[in-house]
């Protein structure tokens, strides 16, 4: 048989390639050749009728008895049970198909593969991972999920509108509005059995009336002899995946009434509209048996001092001048147990052997439940052996090398014993210098083959296992003997001294470390903390001995008679520096009371945290499953969230396992999340295809071609009729490949545009972006939507425009286009002669304001301009954000102005020859001064309405400082360059002055309001530099 010909990815995206020549392999032994289209289906290429002229054709059964098989591009064999894929979507390695007869429970096997297909991770490698935890935990996971999705199918209608299409509603103020507010009447356009109506109705109408009128107009066209009732029918924004319903008014929905929605009535009844709730029962798995623990001695009654054996290493690669060192260190979060030790000096070779015992300065039955052992091989200069008595020389002769963390115990909480091959990460020398990596992963490097390996043997300190004793066993043990039941023991008497001091400490606003005497009258009056600063846990935590069984009980016993926390607090215990199971368990707890609104807001920060988690089976992992099951706008986002990292090595097994367990408790929804997995493979592909085409070609041919490519049966089917993954609402109906094209830079962005005729013809745009790290952009637009809420529930509308965001895989993502909108710089360009004079002409804002808003119209759009201009000054020198040049700053045409492109922020200004580019706080130009005071230049009143909009946005935020300081800390696990450590989060409290009063911080933002305008001249000759290179480039 001739080898076939080597088919890379790029091969199936272009357009010349209709049908390729596959070799096929049948059950019978026969080896056919023959030309399919690629854009033939699986199914349809069964039905070839070049088959049945085979001698040995009658000895086949049914085609519905075999499956195709392939290579595919990862060098995997892989089963296609899906038959309604395409050729050319399946992309095999090697134009080969082999037909083998069809072996176990189809439907199951195409639930897998598909669900493989989905999270870009074959459910086989979990199986061949043959890990028990792994094991129990898709057992538990799949039956949880399960039981999840047989309740759905008993909710009532209301409960499964609420989980399908969830309410969008607009924050509630606490106090009167500021900014432009919704009254007077609405006039609605509705639908109902393809005839129109228009209603004149108040903002503060509920849904049901709107129904209600709708109904009695049918019955007054159509004749009707009864009225039917309006608890009968529901009411959809025309167009979009959105309903309104609920005991709201109008004007609490967050579709847009200006111009109005169209609503369409559907009945409740209806099979169409139902259609969603028609899921596949999940198929059933065995619930994983509880095995008791056999008899064992407590851990804490074993006072043998804690050590392992270092036995060998492999695959290690360093220079053979130098020599090997293997550091070790036991923490609890972020804390140091005992000190650390090091292993003797030895040769380079690819396979060292130490054979050493390393003895830790702490006790067996010290040790805490989540203590993790952290390892560090590094390389050591021979010459500077003897110089490693100077701190600042051992330093710079350390040569990292590789890391890797093991926990003590494993899930069951045993103790481990015996011999483990730990394969370890690549280390990257950083600034702090530090070789032990406690925060990162607790999972071995599953690339085994190359990477390098610790080969160390925990002991066995008894002759049956060891677990760590659970709560109920620890309030029986001797630690605790003769305290009580000191849960529920009252607070002592204490001395105002006493009470004043702890006052003074817990009210601390800086986060320095205590002092000794310090942390001794906290830990003494825990009780207190517990009865009257509840608020406080954190601090109490920080400084209790986890190195202490003794404490360690006393604090978990108290733990349990602890008031739940509010939000803010119970957020700050999900840092790394809390890994406490127990603390951890009261957590989530305190987040139960989360809306699912609130818990979309945090979502982000969520998915981060479980990179924090040592064990795969913890509450976070099954509160988010709970409430993503319930919720499918939360599911919807949970899923893309874990998708875009799976091309991590460290997280792909936890977040592939969590994929698996929503897919299978939503099959509906997993099928509406593989249309856009497709939409997005296809859009990659065709940016692949630009970007070696724009090479060759000029822009319009380059154009002409992605065209020609996107006319395609297979890419037209792909991207039309989906639901816009940044926002499940909206649906892309139909791709208008005439206004699509790509951008300029580098990555060649994709400029996709979709239109919906359902909901009025207007267009949607989303920039697809391939080689670009979306994530700070997703983090910096999430803090500005917060900040939008948080202004809005004081009353104060700033009308921001927080564009959709996100990141779908490996530096791949959507931004969503803002619509009727442009640049500062083309608005200036456009009304100037020249680049050079573009940036100070101070009109061409204003005029064309007046071009898109003739009339009185221009009244509101200056309005606008002015909230929006404030709202963005303040959220922009919060957050630090750099880079602010006329092309990142937008404005649409209602007068809306906006940021956008968040590259650099926490104050990681660009420089340029040494000089820093960002001179000032926030962008407060002479312009827009201009707009601001309506063109006049003695308009003071309108310009102190601005400075008063500011004043106000800051201190709300200031407000809600620790808010942000949280959530920031929370992304450390995310990995952003420029969100790395703590360091990082310190622009956030000098912005917001959070060490100072309300009146020190009111004064700090006044002076920095000043500067901004004092200085904006800076400002306007970057932008002609800008201007100008940007001519230039053209």
């Amino acid at each position: 048989m001739p080898p076939g010909i080597y088919c890379p990815v790029e091969f199936w995206s272009k357009e010349e390639n209709q049908t390729i020549q596959v070799d096929f392999l049948l059950p019978t032994g026969i080896y056919l050749n023959l030309s399919v289209s690629c854009n033939a289906s699986l199914g349809t290429i069964k039905q070839v009728p070049a088959f049945t002229y085979e001698p040995l054709y009658h000895m086949l059964n049914d085609p519905e008895a075999y499956v195709f098989t392939c290579i595919n591009q990862t060098a995997e064999q892989q089963e296609l049970e899906d038959e309604q894929r395409r050729l050319c979507d399946i992309q095999p390695f090697l134009p080969v198909l082999r037909l083998v007869a069809r072996e176990g429970d189809r439907v199951k096997k195409l639930i897998n593969s598909q669900i493989s297909l989905l999270i870009g991770k074959g459910l086989h490698e979990f199986d061949s991972v043959r890990d028990p935890e792994v094991n129990d935990f898709r057992a538990k996971m799949r039956q949880f999920c399960e039981e999840k999705a047989a309740k759905r199918q008993q909710l009532s209608w209301m409960a499964w509108m609420e989980y399908n299409f969830p309410l969008q509603l607009e924050p509630l103020a606490k106090g009167p509005r500021t900014g432009p507010l919704r009254s007077g009447s609405l006039m609605i356009p509705a639908c109902c059995c393809e005839e129109s109506f228009t209603f004149q109705v108040s903002p503060k109408e509920f849904p049901v009336m709107l129904m209600s009128y709708a109904i009695k107009k049918q019955a007054t066209v159509f004749r009707h002899q009864t009225v039917e009732s309006p608890e009968d029918y529901t009411l959809q924004v025309k167009g979009k995946c959105e309903y309104l319903y609920g005991n709201y008014p109008l004007y609490q929905f967050q579709v847009s009434l200006f111009p109005p929605p169209t609503g369409e009535l559907f009945p409740k009844r209806t099979g169409t509209f139902l259609s969603g709730r028609q899921e596949k029962d999940a198929p059933c798995y065995c619930r994983p048996c509880s095995l008791c623990r056999p008899t064992h001695e407590s851990l804490w009654s074993l006072n043998q001092p804690f050590y392992i054996e270092l036995v060998q290493g492999s695959k290690v690669n360093a220079d053979e001048r130098m020599k090997l060192v293997v550091q070790a260190g036991l923490y609890h979060g972020n804390e140091m147990l005992c000190k650390m030790v090091s292993s003797a000096e030895v040769n380079v070779c690819s396979e060292p052997v130490w054979k050493q015992r390393l003895d830790f300065d702490i006790s067996i039955c010290d040790l805490p439940r989540m203590a993790r052992l952290c390892f560090a091989l590094y390389a050591v200069i021979e010459k500077a052996k003897k110089a490693r008595s100077t701190k600042k020389k051992s330093k710079k002769a350390d040569c990292p090398i590789a890391w890797v963390n093991v926990m003590l115990f494993d899930y069951k909480d045993q103790l481990k014993t015996g011999e483990c091959c730990l394969h370890m990460w690549s280390s990257f020398p950083d600034e702090k210098g530090e070789l032990l990596n406690p925060m990162g992963t607790v999972q071995s490097n599953p690339n085994t083959e190359s990477a390098a390996a610790l080969v160390i043997c925990f002991p066995s300190v008894l002759l049956h296992p060891v677990y760590y004793p659970s709560f109920e066993k620890g309030s029986g043990n001797s630690a605790l003997a003769g305290r009580g039941h000191f849960r529920f023991r009252l607070s002592p008497i204490r001395s105002c001294e006493q009470k004043q001091q702890l006052r003074e400490i817990l009210e601390r606003r800086s986060h320095t470390e205590l002092y000794e005497h310090e942390k001794d009258l906290v830990w003494k009056m825990r009780f207190e903390i517990r009865d009257q600063y509840p608020e406080a846990l954190a601090k109490l935590l920080i400084i209790t001995k986890w190195n202490k069984h003794e404490d360690v009980a006393q604090m978990i016993s108290l733990l349990q008679s602890w008031p739940e926390l509010p939000v803010l607090n119970a957020l700050e215990l999900l840092d790394f520096s809390f890994p406490d199971r127990y603390v951890g368990s009261f957590t989530i707890n305190s987040l139960k009371k989360l809306t699912d609104d609130e818990l979309f807001q945090y979502l982000l920060q969520l998915v981060q945290v479980l990179k924090y988690e040592s064990y795969l089976d913890c509450e976070l992992t099954k509160f988010l499953l709970d409430r993503a099951l319930a919720n499918r706008k939360i599911g919807h986002f949970l899923f893309w969230h874990l998708r875009s990292e799976m091309h991590v090595p460290a997280v792909a097994l936890r977040f592939g396992l969590i994929l698996e367990a929503y897919c299978r408790g939503s099959n509906y929804h997993m099928k509406v999340l593989m249309k856009q997995g497709e939409a997005l493979n296809k859009m990659k592909a065709l940016n692949d295809f630009i970007k070696v085409s724009s090479q060759k070609a000029t822009k319009p041919q380059a154009k002409e071609m992605m065209h020609v490519c996107m006319k395609q049966e297979t890419y037209l089917e792909a991207l039309s009729n989906l639901q816009c993954p940044l926002n499940p609402t909206v649906i892309l109906a139909e791709v208008c490949v005439d206004h699509c094209t790509f951008m300029d830079s580098k990555m060649k962005p994709l400029w996709i545009v979709f239109n919906n005729e359902e909901a009025g013809g207007r267009g949607v745009g989303i920039i697809f972006k391939n080689g670009d790290d979306l994530r700070q952009d997703m983090l910096t637009l999430q803090m500005i939507q917060l900040m939008d809420v948080l202004w809005k529930q004081e009353g104060l509308d700033l009308r921001m425009t927080p564009y959709g965001c996100l990141s779908t895989g490996d530096k791949t993502g959507l931004i969503e286009v803002v619509m009727h909108s442009d640049t500062i710089a083309n608005i200036q360009l456009n009304k100037s002669n020249m680049a050079a004079t573009a940036a100070f002409n101070k009109d061409a804002l204003l005029n064309w304001l007046k071009s898109k808003n003739p009339g009185e119209a221009l009244e509101q759009a200056i309005e606008e301009f002015t909230l929006s201009c404030a709202g963005y000054c303040v959220a922009t020198y919060v957050l630090g954000i750099g880079d602010r040049h006329s092309d990142n700053i937008m404005i649409r045409e209602t007068g809306q102005l906006f940021h956008i492109d968040f590259g650099h922020f926490l104050g990681n200004f660009k420089t340029k020859f040494g000089i820093n580019r960002e001179r000032v706080p926030f962008i407060l130009t002479y312009d827009f001064v201009h707009v601001i005071q309506q063109g006049k230049t003695n308009n003071s009143e309108k310009f102190e309405r601005f400075r008063d909009y500011c004043e106000k946005a800051y201190m709300i935020l200031r407000c809600h400082g620790l808010l942000f300081l949280h959530l920031f800390a929370l992304m450390k696990a995310a990995g952003l360059p420029e969100l790395s450590c703590s360091k990082d989060i310190q622009y956030l409290k000098d912005s917001l002055a959070l060490g100072k009063t309300d009146e020190e911080a009111l004064k700090h933002f006044r002076l920095k309001f000043n500067e901004a305008l004092r200085e904006s001249w800076k400002t306007k000759v970057n932008w002609l530099a800008h201007n100008v290179s940007k001519d230039n480039r053209q």
